[in-house]
């Protein structure tokens, strides 16, 4: 794109104008001065060869300045423009009509070199200028001094303005040609960014999704297995259609849970319950799926609770029941909800799941069960819940130990709710 807007060599159209009309003016010059030195007697096997080198010189010079690969420095410049004067010279010596020529000369050394240089190289073809016709043998008067000197003058002033004009010119057009570039690699970026902001939007959406599917989902379709396992082995047909009543209430459950996921809604116990009522509802579908004897003690203090927050521990208690009803072997489990300050004075709440199962070795990284041979396979529970605890500054430890039963210490910050939630029936 920035080639194709910039000029190959950073000039701009009036520029190119300038240097064409100088390259019309070099030949038209050389062709009326090489006329009228053949119409005053110039002899044309001199004048002719002579003014043909001049022309081939030129054009020479006009190719290497705009091949892109003659490497042209300023040395070759000032060399071409000496030879240029050298020929020249040589036709002033041939005739002195051949002196007109000088006028595209001054143009070129007020281009071509430093102002210094420009007015020495000027002077001497001024010098040549005047003297000449007196070399062949003609009369000078003050018009022929003066006329020469303000020529020599006024195009080394234009020469000037001109190179002032080329430099600017190509600025310009380098300028140009870097913004545009900037505005392609911006562009670039800002599409790159998009792209990772759409596959963070993927991940984050697919991280969401596999928390949810195992913090209920999973925990409904493990429930529903080992409700199915125990009907099997029921031979009591009230009992077996008590089983079966479970498990037709679980799949609801799991039903409007998967709802839920998909829609990325609150958890259903809490859309017509308050966190602790939920946390007891949570509990007593323990008790009546497994026997598990389970006890819920919430602070009366509990300070209002964003849904955010509520929704991270329901899962969290979700989750740490989940493992105490596959892994534990548990006889009782209690959950506490207390509000404690930190070390640093900010309000944190703690939720505790506390069983007096099996237990396990707490170095390691996954409970038993959790692994590869466990129900929910992979040890992705604990990991999805320490995830889920710092995206809002919390923190998860597990305090076990062989035999003598599990510890879950869930702590999260209490935010300050602009908008308290109102109490749900």
């Amino acid at each position: 794109m920035a080639a194709d807007l910039a000029t190959r060599d950073g000039l701009t159209d009036t520029v190119r104008a300038l240097q064409v009309g100088q390259h019309l003016l070099f030949a038209a010059l050389l062709l009326v001065c090489t006329t009228r030195a053949l119409t005053e007697g110039a002899t044309p096997f001199a004048q002719l060869p002579a003014a043909l080198a001049l022309m081939l010189w030129y054009v020479l010079g006009v190719r290497l300045a705009r091949s892109r690969t003659s490497g042209r420095t300023r040395g070759t410049a000032v060399a071409w423009l000496l030879g240029l004067v050298l020929l020249w010279c040589l036709l002033a010596v041939i005739s002195a009509e051949n002196v007109w020529i000088a006028f595209s000369l001054w143009l070129l050394a007020g281009h071509l070199l430093p102002l210094g240089p420009a007015l020495a190289v000027s002077g001497a073809i001024l010098a040549v200028v005047l003297t000449a016709p007196l070399a062949h043998g003609r009369e000078t008067s003050y018009a022929a001094l003066i006329g020469p000197t303000l020529g020599a003058l006024v195009a080394l002033g234009v020469a000037r303005a001109q190179a002032r004009l080329v430099r600017e010119s190509r600025a310009r057009q380098e300028m140009l040609a870097r913004l545009l570039r900037a505005q392609e690699e911006t562009a670039t970026l800002t599409e790159e960014l998009a792209r990772s902001q759409r596959d963070a939007g993927v991940l984050a959406e697919r991280t969401r999704l596999s928390r949810d599917i195992h913090d209920t989902l999973a925990q409904g379709f493990s429930a529903i297995l080992m409700l199915s396992r125990a009907g099997a082995a029921e031979q009591d047909l009230e009992a077996r259609t008590s089983l079966l009543r479970q498990i037709e209430t679980t799949a609801a459950e799991n039903l409007d849970e998967a709802r839920r996921v998909v829609g990325a809604l609150a958890p259903g116990p809490l859309e017509s319950a308050s966190f602790p009522a939920a946390l007891g509802r949570i509990l007593q579908r323990l008790t009546e799926q497994t026997g598990i004897e389970a006890t819920l003690d919430v602070d009366p203090d509990l300070p209002p609770l964003t849904t955010g927050t509520e929704v991270v521990l329901l899962r969290a208690a979700q989750s740490a029941l989940a493992n105490v009803r596959a892994h534990s072997q548990a006889a009782t489990v209690r959950v506490t909800v207390t509000a404690v300050p930190d070390p640093g004075g900010q309000q944190m709440l703690r939720l505790d799941v506390v069983d007096d199962g099996r237990g396990f070795d707490a170095s390691r990284s996954v409970p038993p069960g959790e692994g590869e041979d466990g129900p929910l396979r992979g040890g992705y529970g604990l990991l999805a819940m320490s995830a889920r605890l710092r995206e809002i500054g919390g923190s998860l430890e597990v305090e076990s130990a062989p035999g003598e039963g599990t510890a879950v210490c869930v702590a999260v910050p209490i935010p300050a709710p602009s908008n308290p939630p109102q109490e749900r029936s």
